[in-house]
This record gives C-alpha cells, structure tokens and sequence, in this order.
C-alpha cells in the first residue's frame, strides 16, 4: 500500500521546481565554500614525515610525483588490522575511478595507513586498486592531525556504551574495538611552492562524503539512505555483498 503523497505531473512540476530552486542555492552555497576552502592560509610543513611506499621510503614532498598539489585520504587500517576499514574501503573505491581526473589538473591522490607495506599492497591487491598506498613510518603523521588516538583519549568511548557498528566494523577488520578505534579517517591537501611543503586544508567524519559518491545517488532515490533503526550497518566492502544477502 502506497505510504506517500501522490500528485497530478503539474503538481509534481510545481514542487519540483520550488526544490530546484533550493538546489541552485545550495549549490551556489557550495560555489561559495569551495572558494573560501581555497583562500584558507597555508601552515608549512617543517616536520620530516617519512613513509614506505612500492618506492622505497619517502618523504612527504616525494609523494607529489611531480605535481603541485597532493590529496592524502588517511585510510583506516592500523598495525592491529587484518583488513581495511570497510568504510575507508568504499570511500577509496571512488577515489580509485577518480584518480585519473585529480592527475589531470596537477593533483596526486595517495592513501596513507600505519598498518606494514605488505598487508596494505595485499589488501590493495584484493579490492584492485591502482592508486598509491603508502605506510607511515611512525605514528606522527595520522596523529599530528587528529587520525590516531592513544589510550587515554579512548578511554571515555570505551568504558561507556559500545555502539554496535564499532563492534561490527572491528570484527570485519579482524581486530578489537580499542584497535579499530584507535585509528580514524581523513583527507588532507598539501601544496608544493618554491620548494616548500604546505598544509592547505584536512576534514574527516561528514566532510568525507563528497568522496562518498553513491550516499549522492542514493540521496536521489525514493527511499534515500534508509538507514535509520538499522542494527547492522548495511555497508559492506564491494567483494562482500554477495555473500551478505
């Protein structure tokens, strides 16, 4: 049985176009925020990061490969992990199809985790992704922006009420809660001028979604989301759903 308001095509053409009308806003809002993202200052990098890539090890301005400017998703997956946060896992699905495109306009695309090389290129390997996967050395760069947590900053989440999708996310990445949640995700920007490294912009939790391509479509969709009372979390790795159903 239909549970929605159904109408005659003008007057679906009435409320679509006042919805439209708050569409172009939103989207001259965003115009407006993008500009304002890129007129942030920029904080210079002084300290030496270092990472383990394919490569060899690396330092962060070597990670521009050439280019100007670097996007770094901090992927979820610590030293603990047995496999990539499920999450991260679809974020950087979308970042794989886009990588050619942010090549073209002078932009590298790495994802960067604290867990060894080898579990990264084998779990990179199992999803087939192509872009470049890089493993901190040490925990200074996740933790210098707010990625990674000790013990003491966890404590209050993990002496209260355990949510369930912390329990599940932990288990499907093969690791306790305390592990899963000691790592968080990320995307930082990065400039390279007259030699020098600089910071230029960093968001997490919501702020991600504009890599989170398909919560748009869906957004689209009659049902939308339909997220809410859900118990289990639906979202999956895209090797799983299959064998989830």
């Amino acid at each position: 049985m239909i549970q929605h308001q159904v109408a005659t095509q003008e007057e679906w053409q009435a409320a679509r176009d006042a919805l439209l009308a708050e569409e172009k806003e939103l989207t001259r809002r965003n115009d407006e925020l993008a500009r304002k993202r890129r007129e942030l200052p920029w904080v210079a990098v002084e300290k030496e990061y270092r990472f383990e890539t394919g490569g060899g090890t690396k330092t962060l301005a070597e990670l521009f490969d050439g280019r100007s400017q670097l996007l770094v998703y901090h992927f979820m997956f610590g030293p603990a992990y047995e496999a990539g946060c499920p999450v991260c896992s679809s974020i950087a699905d979308n970042l794989n199809a886009s990588l050619p495109h942010v090549r073209a306009r002078d932009v590298n695309l790495v994802c960067s985790s604290r867990a060894p090389l080898d579990k990264l290129q084998g779990y990179k390997e199992r999803m087939g992704w192509s872009f470049d996967w890089v493993s901190t050395v040490g925990p200074d760069f996740h933790r210098d922006l707010g990625f990674q947590y000790d013990e003491a900053e966890l404590r209050p989440f993990l002496e209260g009420e355990i949510p369930p999708v912390a329990r599940q996310m932990a288990s499907a990445c093969g690791t306790d809660v305390a592990g899963y949640v000691s790592e968080g995700p990320g995307l930082s920007a990065y400039i390279r001028s007259d030699g020098a490294v600089y910071r230029t912009y960093v968001t997490s939790a919501r702020g991600l979604e504009p890599a989170m391509v398909f919560y748009a479509l869906l957004d689209r969709t009659p049902v939308g989301r339909n997220e809410d009372g859900e118990e289990v979390f639906w979202l999956r790795r895209h090797d799983e759903y299959d064998a989830a159903r």
